[in-house]
């Protein structure tokens, strides 16, 4: 017994060891060295010009006879004249009508070219609840502090904020030696294929490399996590895929005086009562384990020893995780039924229903893997399980945060928003850069926005609105990011 005893004593102290040992080497990951961006001064006209901008309504529509073309015009023609060096001395391609790219060709041609971009859609304003908005949506009006309007945030803020960089480094008399390429989409709400998609395809046609890609993503949060001293910049390496199944069965129907042992909806309320009851596996390393590396060293000494020794506390960290719906969605492919049909009168037994559950596939999965095992777990061959259409995606390839574009992008951030973390993580949802990924393995998402948990909710919804202080550090952060990525 006391040899036992000894025994246990010798491993605790080993595990002890094993975790102080971890612990110490949890080196924290960020910069010390970056300086302060210089000094840019944006005008009362910047602001102006981002005002008019959210007056016209690019609303994009999956239902393309539904978007009016006219608004679209008028944004091309509104930066044609707000930007009159961009768009004398910068190469403009138009892809597929409202498709923009824009070539800053560089002095040195064996540099890759670097690809920023936005999209200059947005999303529709619910019916019913423009009274509810404190300044109109399109009218590009101030209360206080913030400029209010459909694309504050999401995401005219970043092709205006781009546009106004450039501009600026022109005035400046600023030649890049890696060529700048600015891309542009006008259907990024609606799926991208317009727009995007074709631009990218324009790029691989042309069989370019890219040096890095960044396109809209995380954000600076303000409120990031409790255990952190300071905000938290979330840089995206990767985003989840999506996809939509149909779940569909068919019955007899008739009276409902006489119904048999389970009906059409009833098999298909089974199937999701299964899938609910089965999610997918939850894992750390498609995203999550990175951004524990990040923001791990940065913790109080007795969340390091958690975080530094994830062989040991993983199931604690994905049971704390789950705990909470944001991120539960970090560490699996998620599972939500959206839409259930079926079903004509209260007396009449439905002979068809049907369902859709939408997907958002973590790295390492596949639509047709999750396919797959969605069938497997309803087990019923009277379920039909089908996607709901070709638009589906797969997960984009992780981005390596060790790689040099990252670090570039990392202190730009810090040189502009000294007082932050900047970590990788993987984006939830999805963006115009999935398209790239062909051309090139370092395809990051980031807006330099300051967000809260109130600001958040604005995306898509009611009283969308930017500081305009933050307006003015986003112009500064591309014109840093231009003058450091040479």
């Amino acid at each position: 017994m006391k040899k036992f005893l000894r025994f246990l004593a010798l491993l605790l102290v080993l595990l002890i060891v094993v975790l102080g040992v971890n612990t110490f080497r949890f080196r924290s990951r960020q910069l010390a060295d970056a300086a302060p961006a210089p000094a840019v001064t944006v005008s009362d006209s910047a602001i102006q010009r981002f005002s008019q901008a959210l007056r016209i309504r690019t609303v994009s529509y999956t239902d393309y006879a539904l978007v009016d073309t006219t608004q679209f015009d008028q944004f091309l023609s509104f930066i044609r004249q707000a930007f009159p060096l961009v768009h004398s001395r910068l190469t403009l391609e138009t892809v597929n009508r409202y498709g923009l790219l824009y070539t800053w060709k560089g002095t040195n041609p064996a540099l890759k070219p670097a690809l920023l971009m936005g999209h200059y859609d947005v999303v529709p304003v619910i019916q019913g609840t423009q009274a509810m908005w404190k300044r109109p949506p399109f009218a590009g009006l101030m209360e206080g502090e913030y400029i209010y309007g459909r694309g504050t945030l999401d995401d005219k803020s970043t092709v205006m904020g781009l546009l106004e960089a450039v501009e600026y480094l022109l005035k400046n008399n600023f030649q890049p030696e890696r060529t700048l390429l600015l891309a542009f989409g006008q259907d990024e709400e609606a799926s991208g294929r317009r727009g995007a998609f074709q631009i990218a395809q324009t790029l691989k046609n042309r069989r370019m490399q890219l040096e890095y890609v960044l396109d809209e993503g995380g954000t600076v949060k303000m409120d990031g996590i409790s255990a952190l001293p300071r905000p938290l910049a979330l840089v995206g390496i990767a985003e989840k895929g999506y996809i939509s199944l149909k779940l569909s069965a068919r019955s007899d129907g008739g009276h409902s005086s006489m119904p048999p042992p389970q009906t059409s909806i009833g098999m298909v309320a089974e199937a999701i009562r299964k899938l609910e009851a089965n999610p997918f596996p939850a894992r750390l390393d498609a995203g999550a384990d990175l951004l524990f590396d990040y923001i791990g060293p940065e913790m109080a000494f007795g969340q390091r020893i958690v975080f530094a020794n994830r062989w040991l506390f993983g199931p604690l960290v994905k049971r704390i995780m789950a705990g909470a719906n944001s991120g539960n969605a970090m560490l699996r492919t998620t599972t939500a039924p959206t839409i259930f049909n079926a079903g004509v009168k209260d007396n009449v037994l439905p002979i068809d229903a049907e369902a859709t559950v939408n997907f958002r596939i973590l790295p390492g999965e596949t639509a047709a893997s999750v396919e797959q095992r969605v069938k497997e777990i309803i087990a019923n061959p009277q379920i039909q399980v089908k996607p709901v259409s070709s638009l589906y995606s797969n997960p984009s390839p992780v981005s390596n945060p060790s790689a040099e574009a990252f670090a570039r992008l990392q202190r730009t951030i810090k040189s502009v928003f000294p007082e932050v973390i900047v970590s990788p993580y993987l984006v939830l949802g999805g963006t115009d850069s999935r398209f790239y990924t062909d051309l090139s393995p370092n395809v990051y998402r980031f807006s330099p926005t300051r967000m809260d948990e109130a600001a958040l909710k604005t995306f898509h919804g009611t009283n969308e609105r930017l500081a305009v202080s933050n307006y003015k550090e986003m112009i500064k952060f591309y014109v840093a990011l231009i003058r450091n990525s040479q």
